[in-house]
């Protein structure tokens, strides 16, 4: 189909919403050189921290805890290699855009963003797990995304999925530096938007519709990702995180706290009908995503479905998360990782929530000061990556699910640089290349410091080569 141009409806969504967007609150630089809240699940945009997800809260509050309890340590049925997965070269023509990288634009050096969050002191000690082979890099540098691009599109991966944080705040000032050098790549773009204001449930659409204005129709739709089904139907798809959230929250002393961020689910549903009334002639569709697994209230919301982001949720209990799906007539992505490995928290106040996260897969600590540590750490990543790509491809390709009824396909992967929870694929140093200096942080690089390229690499070609 031909791509729309819509400069007539957007010029009437400015009259209609006064002629512009209300701006977030803009972080200090200072703020990242904090500790962690008192409680970390809540998110804090001023200093874009986004807290926990939607399926964090609903554990924390003690909702669908039954889909998740003890599913991540028994064994199950690989799904193998059938005729499903093969077909989806046939069915989507353009595939590699159905692979999104998880990508966050927000690393800054003068001065310094994120890689001081947590009271981390760079350029040696930063805020992440492993040292990234192009040290810590600041995310409107041309050079540095210029890097990412080429090893994103070596990888056969064709998307990306940008952290947004509001306009004109920092991710967004550096949208258009990614997407021209994207572009030069054959990249498209798309965006996952963060819980960056108390009041997203009345601004979800405006939101939106200045992403696909400003990210689109003005740079006449050279790389916004618009996804095709199966059915040739086309359309822009768009993620949320900590959408779905509960009205309060109790922490570890039994306080009970209203949650901010909590939006009525009809609130949701008022947006997204308006956001799709006013787009119905310009696309086939638009699919808005939650990162919440309770179906009743992401059908009560309006969501197209889910897109689960965090990698506990481990691939064994993707199967009942899919059938939940199906019986709810929603969508779902799973997505490809290799676990994380969070950075711990230094000097944490005597009264903080906060409880380090164990490294998954293995849930167990590792002596990283040995070798054989960091084999084993790199031999269970390379499996959860094999693991949750099969997965998703199976479970998405199932003819009975709701993603096979209605040609639907998207795996994203977490993450090409969130370095602050150790999801990244971006290539780290090789654990022999470090120096004394990093060395004496205590960083866990792999022995091989690109391999969960590497492994990418390697199933989506195999994907491809099996049609």
């Amino acid at each position: 189909m031909s791509r729309p141009t819509r400069r007539a409806f957007l010029s009437a969504m400015a009259a209609l919403t006064g002629g512009g967007l209300v701006r977030p609150i803009t972080a200090s630089p200072l703020s990242w050189a904090l500790p962690l809240p008192v409680d970390p699940i809540f998110p804090v945009p001023a200093r874009r921290w986004h807290g926990g997800s939607s399926v964090a809260f609903a554990l924390r509050n003690g909702v669908c805890g039954d889909l998740l309890q003890d599913a991540a340590r028994r064994p199950r049925e690989s799904p193998g290699r059938d005729r499903r997965p093969r077909r989806l070269p046939a069915l989507f023509p353009d595939l590699r855009r159905h692979f999104v990288f998880e990508y966050y634009p927000w690393y800054g050096t003068d001065p310094w963003f994120h890689w001081n969050e947590a009271g981390r002191v760079p350029p040696v000690d930063i805020a992440a797990s492993s040292y990234p082979v192009l040290g810590p890099y600041d995310s409107r540098s041309t050079t540095v995304v210029e890097r990412h691009a080429r090893w994103i599109a070596d990888a056969g991966v064709g998307a990306v999925n940008l952290s947004w944080w509001g306009r004109d705040d920092f991710t967004d000032r550096a949208v258009s530096t990614v997407m021209d050098v994207m572009r030069a790549h054959d990249i498209h773009v798309t965006f996952h938007i963060e819980p960056y204001r108390t009041d997203r449930g009345d601004h979800l659409a405006e939101d939106i519709l200045y992403l696909v204005r400003e990210y689109g129709d003005r740079r006449h739709w050279d790389n916004l990702l618009l996804l095709e089904n199966a059915d040739g139907r086309t359309g822009p798809v768009f993620k949320l995180f900590s959408a779905i959230l509960q009205r309060t929250s109790t922490d570890c002393h039994g306080v009970t706290r209203p949650v901010a961020h909590y939006v009525e689910d009809s609130g949701w549903r008022r947006q997204l009908d308006l956001l799709r009334a006013e787009l119905r002639s310009d696309f086939d569709h638009v699919t808005v995503l939650s990162d919440s697994l309770d179906v009743a209230r992401n059908r009560a919301s309006g969501f197209d479905g889910f897109a689960v982001y965090d990698n506990f949720v481990a691939p064994s209990t993707w199967a009942k998360h899919a059938a939940s799906a199906a019986a709810g007539g929603l969508l779902f992505s799973f997505n490809v990782n290799a676990g994380f490995d969070s950075i711990r928290q230094r000097d944490v106040p005597p009264d903080s929530c906060y409880r380090p996260t164990p490294f998954e897969p293995g849930g167990r600590e590792f002596d990283w000061s040995q070798d054989a540590s960091r084999e084993e750490a790199m031999r269970l990543g390379a499996e959860r990556i094999d693991e949750s790509f099969s997965t998703t491809v199976s479970l998405q390709m199932d003819v009975g699910s709701s993603n096979g009824k209605r040609g639907f396909f998207l795996a994203c992967v977490n993450s090409f640089n969130e370095w602050h929870e150790g999801t990244q694929f971006e290539p780290m140093k090789a654990a022999r290349d470090l120096t004394t200096d990093e060395r004496a942080v205590g960083y866990h690089n792999a022995p091989v410091g690109d391999y969960r390229l590497q492994s990418v690499r390697r199933l989506l070609a195999g994907l491809v080569g099996s049609e």
